[in-house]
């Protein structure tokens, strides 16, 4: 009879070690579940923008020959396009009907895919050097301003105080 209750009492004994050392992994491996999730393609794509923030403002400076921009904003929403590639907007000393443009980037080269322009904004960075031998171009395109916003346009591309 002592043999029995001696054997009893080990089994119950390696029972309990037993469920205690399942508990104890199982609550390690769902921890560890919790630190190994990966970040969703949302937010490699806006961690993505982030970085490329400074370039798209450098290549939007560098388009800016006249010295118009006062300040870029750039919009809270980042897409990723069916092409996948992020696109990021934003807008041009505070005026986001008027001045926005949009920066197509490509996460896995690392690099500006794309950008594009308001036509009001793009007409800024336009280059009239590029026309001096052919000036009633530039007659014909002020000519057909009205006279309030040729005025704002000559002083945006800094030719008129």
């Amino acid at each position: 009879m002592k043999n029995i209750i001696k054997f009893v009492s080990v089994l119950v004994v390696i029972i309990l070690v037993s469920v205690i050392s399942l508990i104890v992994q199982q609550n390690k491996q769902s921890q560890s579940n919790v630190e190994v999730k990966e970040k969703s393609d949302q937010e490699k794509a806006e961690e993505f923008a982030e970085k490329m923030k400074p370039k798209i403002e450098e290549d939007l400076h560098e388009m800016d020959i006249h010295g118009f921009i006062n300040s870029i904003t750039f919009k809270k929403d980042v897409t990723i396009n069916p092409m996948g590639s992020i696109e990021v907007r934003g807008y041009i000393n505070d005026e986001p009907e008027k001045f926005d443009f949009s920066a197509s980037l490509r996460y896995r080269t690392n690099e500006i895919a794309s950008m594009s322009y308001s036509y009001e904004l793009s007409i800024r960075f336009r280059n009239w050097e590029k026309y001096k031998d052919e000036p009633e171009l530039k007659e014909h395109f002020l000519k057909s301003l009205p006279k309030k916003e040729r005025e704002q346009y000559l002083k945006d591309i800094g030719e008129k105080e």
